[in-house]
């Protein structure tokens, strides 16, 4: 699958469910916490050449995602993602480690999901602010962050794992 998304910072995410609300946006889930843990072999292979290996637990599930290196796109963040639920979370950490992975990184963040047709929103509430993940096709996404009122100055193709890490090195 090709991902396809870009991130937009807001003050206030009940403000801004409010707004997705009065646009027809539907919820999907409402506001849950996550745990996300980045695996990576010894030497940062993976890290080197932009690729993520993620854990993701919510409540009892968990599922694992490869995210390939970020395709060339000027406003948007475009990458092939593979994801799969993980039935049994400690037997898979003890065949990451036996393959090499360690963890690496890890952050939380407490995110709501909605829909507005095939677009997925997501309100997610990090250590570095909070926003507004759009995800789908670009013309969706253009249309619908106009709708709210921003452009593609606005959008930020980031990802969280580097906003974090840069917000603790400006700390130190």
């Amino acid at each position: 699958m090709i991902e396809t998304e870009i991130k937009i910072m807001i003050r206030d995410p009940g403000e801004m469910k409010g707004k997705l609300l009065s646009l027809g946006c539907t919820v999907m889930k409402e506001r849950f916490l996550e745990l996300n843990t980045l695996y990576d072999f010894r030497d940062g292979d993976l890290y080197r050449k932009q690729e993520a290996l993620r854990l993701r637990t919510i409540g009892k599930r968990t599922w694992l995602t490869h995210k390939g290196a970020p395709r060339k796109a000027r406003s948007f963040k475009v990458r092939e993602e593979f994801e799969t639920e993980v039935r049994n979370e400690p037997q898979f950490r003890k065949i990451l480690k036996a393959l090499g992975l360690q963890p690496v990184f890890q952050y939380r963040k407490h995110r709501a999901f909605l829909r507005k047709g095939k677009l997925k929103i997501c309100l997610d509430e990090t250590s570095v602010g909070n926003f507004i993940e759009l995800e789908g096709q670009r013309h969706e996404i253009v249309k619908f962050a106009k709708a709210l009122g921003y452009g593609r100055a606005d959008f930020n193709t980031g990802d969280y794992v580097s906003m974090i890490k840069a917000s603790r090195k400006d700390k130190d």
